[in-house]
């Protein structure tokens, strides 16, 4: 756990000044680990899964410069690399800073969702946006149903937007 303690703390000084996406990726790593260990994740896939939501919009910073917006495609495209690089600074594994790039690669991609780790990515994440956007009961509901898959992320969409 302590590397991810110092990938938190490179991710918070990454976006310094900018508490909306420091808050935001909190969120989706703290989200991220309680459904990962409520679904019985492995330590080593929980570790990565933990890195992906911590890392997973690293290239908003590079897109809003380079783009002047940063749409998920955009994020996709351009975060990896970031992402690469800082774990590398951080002396992670090399098999997980593949499979994190992966995911951050992936991570604005609602189809084929084909692995556990990208599940739950996903869904952490939606449960932060549903949140952060202010979105409606209804598209709550949406998101429930077409993006939802595991026990512990539905329960958890069901307990804050809808109950």
């Amino acid at each position: 756990m302590k590397q991810i303690d110092s990938l938190l703390s490179e991710m918070i000084q990454y976006y310094s000044g900018d508490p909306k996406r420091i808050q935001h990726f909190l969120k989706v790593h703290s989200f991220a680990r309680i459904i990962g260990s409520q679904e019985g994740l492995g330590e080593r896939e929980l570790f990565t899964l933990e890195a992906a939501a911590v890392v997973h919009d690293i290239g908003i910073r590079l897109c809003v410069e380079k783009y002047g917006n940063c749409s998920g495609k955009l994020q996709e495209k351009e975060g990896p690399a970031i992402a690469e690089a800082m774990l590398k600074k951080l002396d992670f594994d090399q098999n997980v800073i593949h499979r994190v790039c992966w995911l951050v690669g992936h991570h604005h991609t609602y189809s084929n969702i084909d692995s556990i780790d990208y599940q739950i990515l996903v869904e952490a994440d939606f449960l932060v946006n549903l949140y952060e956007d202010q979105l409606s009961g209804d598209a709550c509901l949406a998101a429930l149903n077409h993006i939802f898959r595991t026990e512990s992320g539905i329960r958890l969409c069901r307990t804050i937007f809808l109950s």
